[in-house]
């Protein structure tokens, strides 16, 4: 698989796209500008504008958007130049999302993008031998039901895809089937609702307390007829702040390894990467971007 990193310019890319290459992990694409091809990229502006005008955007404006290999890259990746896309050690979440959305496009199964992480935890008591799925840790601030419920079907697409593991979907929230009742459980009990309707054989709950979710013995206390029985593998954030907090301070005081966020709902992969990232989750992504790809 061809998977298309944009940011020639970083160090960490360069060497991540050498150990690519090297282990025959992906074929790498190291986009430098003596790559873009100007009346390509003139026919990408073109049909980037086609799609757009209606909201009003100036021709001069998407001109400006494709100065940038971001853009280019990402209408490679839609076109099927290249399998996949990784960027974000240079670029914001924001600008990388926004790119890869706009140009690769939703699928039409879910019509909205999300994102999660793979969380590969030391401590090997939880989830699938210490891995877990969080989402969404970094695209919708405030998701209603039926866009927690379509980001639970991706999420779990992606587990049975990369991970080749059985998803075991948890709906988190601050309280266990209804030990509190607010707005925010109502909500989680519709998303969990509507996941059934889509995927009637999806091992899902909610709302659960993380600990209800991973850990069994609590879950035979608070929930036992729970059909996860405390051993989710999927965790679905009711917040972009809950699972942004959540997937950070696993990482930060677990020393788990966290590769995304691989964004979710796209008609191909594409993944963002933090600013401060490692040239191993440079690999990582990539890795995960080539699997999805397959």
């Amino acid at each position: 698989m061809t998977i298309v990193l944009p940011e020639y310019d970083d160090k960490r890319t360069l060497e991540a796209a050498r150990i690519v290459q090297q282990e025959n992990i992906a074929k790498p694409l190291v986009l430098t500008p003596d790559m873009i091809d100007k009346n390509q990229r003139d026919i990408y502006i073109q049909e980037y504008y086609k799609l757009y005008q209606s909201k009003d955007i100036s021709l001069e404006l998407v001109k400006g958007l494709f100065s940038d290999n971001l853009y280019y890259a990402a209408m490679m990746t839609r076109e099927g130049k290249a399998d996949g896309l990784v960027a974000g050690a240079v670029h914001t979440t924001a600008d990388v999302a926004r790119a890869c959305i706009r140009c690769i496009g939703l699928d039409e199964r879910f019509t909205i993008a999300s994102s999660c992480f793979i969380m590969d935890f030391p401590d090997k008591s939880c989830g699938d031998n210490g891995t877990l799925i969080f989402a969404d840790c970094g695209i919708i601030p405030d998701p209603n039901s039926r866009q927690l419920s379509c980001i639970a079907l991706t999420a779990a697409e992606l587990a049975g895809k990369v991970l080749n593991i059985t998803p075991r979907i948890a709906f988190l929230s601050y309280s266990t089937k209804g030990s509190a009742k607010t707005k925010s459980a109502e909500k989680i009990a519709e998303a969990l609702a509507l996941l059934k309707t889509q995927s009637p054989g999806m091992l899902a709950d909610g709302e659960l307390q993380v600990d209800a979710a991973i850990v069994p013995e609590v879950a035979s206390i608070k929930c036992p007829d729970s059909p996860i029985k405390g051993e989710a593998n999927v965790l679905i954030f009711p917040n972009l702040e809950a699972g942004n907090i959540g997937y950070k301070l696993s990482q930060r005081l677990s020393g788990c390894r966290a590769i995304g966020p691989l964004f979710l709902g796209l008609n191909k992969p594409a993944s963002d990467l933090s600013r401060g990232c490692f040239v191993e989750d440079i690999v990582d992504s990539v890795a995960v971007s080539a699997i999805r790809a397959q």
